[in-house]
């Protein structure tokens, strides 16, 4: 395996399980994870019917990163993804850090991948 299928590979995995890890949570205990939605979204009656569509778009989001195919895309939609989460909850500083971290995991993945999806 070459240096860029590798790295690529380690990118694709780093995201995946955090995508899976973060699902996995919100859907087994959702009491833990509803804080983290937008206040104005948290404060709604089906937060928790949000909080589980969010998990089951990671949990596909994890696997299509898992899969290696058109990963440029994926990596941008992950991308985008932990933007959002910046933007919508930038006073949880104690994990906005990360996400800012996995963010440009993601682009990096996207560039890496952009010469060999094309």
């Amino acid at each position: 395996m070459d240096q860029s299928k590798l790295t690529s590979l380690l990118l694709r995995l780093g995201l995946a399980i955090v995508f899976l890890y973060a699902a996995a949570g919100s859907l087994l205990q959702p009491q833990e994870w509803v804080g983290y939605l937008p206040p104005f979204l948290a404060k709604l009656s089906f937060a928790d019917s949000l909080l589980k569509l969010f998990a089951i778009y990671e949990i596909v989001l994890a696997l299509w990163l898992l899969s290696g195919r058109f990963v440029r895309y994926a990596g941008v939609l992950a991308a985008l993804t932990f933007a959002g989460i910046t933007l919508a909850q930038p006073s949880v500083f104690i994990v906005t850090f990360r996400d800012i971290g996995l963010l440009f995991m993601a682009l990096a993945l996207a560039a890496l991948s952009w010469k060999h999806d094309a």
